[in-house]
């Protein structure tokens, strides 16, 4: 049995009560589905600027009635520290996933990405300390290691932002260091890799890059490949974050809390080989279609050229053993694109 099977065995027979901060969102649901079916209970937090109530529908399907009755919504904004607190009375556990996320977002508006990304992210940290949350896991983000040239990527070496949203997401490590520091808070942050998976959202302007080529392949679009292809990324199927998260908030490791973690696989793939993958599986699903070739267009700005993760801290620390490859997950969320949009 893995660790993360032992966990999760105990959970069930050990109920806890769970905050989710952007529960209607694709990481945020997905949190939300793992943690009923264990038996938890849990309280969502979104102002679904970004999450989707059809995220919690589709969710409440997947559960028994039982279980859907363990979660409670409060519809509200990290940005109000009132509504941070209300949310973390009597809880556990925090899996803080709200955030403007999107480089290109950060870069045409800093100070919204700013408000809800360091202001809010600060209000949550004050009413989890002040409400005596056992664990604060907190969505970090791969883009701290900005412009560091090394492979794979290391914790403990970052270079300098290339976005304001990579500011941001550095300001949050920050600022969990200090409450680590100033006031024995235990916080943990996962710089998430590109997670990809079931119910991330396609429409948008700063959708991500695999749910927008689904959604285009799907509906006979023209699929756009920033830059030459090359750009290589650490991709990372949803059931592998879910894990890190529940891992992180139970960790009994003595040196789990107060570090920060990458949660990847630790394979890279690049744009042009993606785009293969994804082609090859929605070709399978929908031989009716026929699906061109991607539309090269210039990089953009922000944006790192490649990106790999070194995951020894997690596997030491946390016990994390990702699951899915990054072909193992995009069969699974070929599936649920098809059947959701085809």
């Amino acid at each position: 049995m893995s660790h993360y099977s032992t966990i999760t065995n105990h959970l069930t027979r050990d109920p806890r009560t769970w905050v989710i901060t952007g529960v209607a969102g694709f990481i945020g649901s997905n949190l939300l589905e793992s943690l009923l079916k264990l038996d938890q209970q849990v309280v969502g937090l979104d102002n679904f600027s970004t999450g989707h109530h059809h995220n919690l529908e589709d969710v409440r399907n997947l559960v028994t009635a039982d279980q859907w009755a363990r979660f409670s919504l409060v519809t509200g904004d990290i940005r109000d520290v009132d509504t941070c607190r209300q949310v973390c009375a009597n809880a556990d556990y925090v899996l803080h996933q709200a955030a403007l996320g999107s480089v290109p977002r950060s870069i045409q508006d800093p100070i919204t990405t700013n408000a809800n990304n360091i202001s809010g992210f600060l209000n949550m940290l004050v009413a989890a300390r002040d409400a005596g949350i056992k664990r604060f896991v907190y969505a970090a983000s791969s883009s701290t290691y900005g412009d560091h040239p090394g492979l794979p990527k290391v914790e403990d070496r970052i270079g300098r932002p290339l976005s304001p949203y990579a500011v941001t997401k550095y300001v949050n490590e920050l600022y969990a260091d200090v409450f680590a520091r100033t006031y024995g808070f235990k916080a943990i942050g996962l710089r998430y890799f590109n997670i990809f998976g079931r119910r991330q959202d396609p429409n948008g302007a700063y959708a991500a890059v695999m749910p927008k080529w689904f959604a285009s392949m799907l509906a006979n679009k023209p699929v756009y490949i920033n830059g030459d292809g090359e750009t290589s990324r650490d991709f990372c199927y949803i059931d592998n974050c879910v894990q890190a998260n529940i891992l992180a908030a139970t960790a009994d490791h003595p040196d789990a809390a107060g570090q920060v973690y990458n949660v990847a696989f630790g394979e890279r793939t690049t744009l042009n080989e993606l785009f293969t993958l994804i082609r090859d599986r929605v070709a399978h699903l929908r031989p009716d279609l026929t699906i061109a070739d991607p539309v090269y267009r210039d990089f953009r700005p922000g944006d790192v050229r490649h990106s790999l993760a070194d995951i020894t801290r997690a596997r030491t620390l946390l016990g994390y053993e990702p699951t899915h490859s990054v072909r193992q997950g995009l069969d699974t969320t070929a599936a649920w694109y098809v059947a959701s949009l085809g």
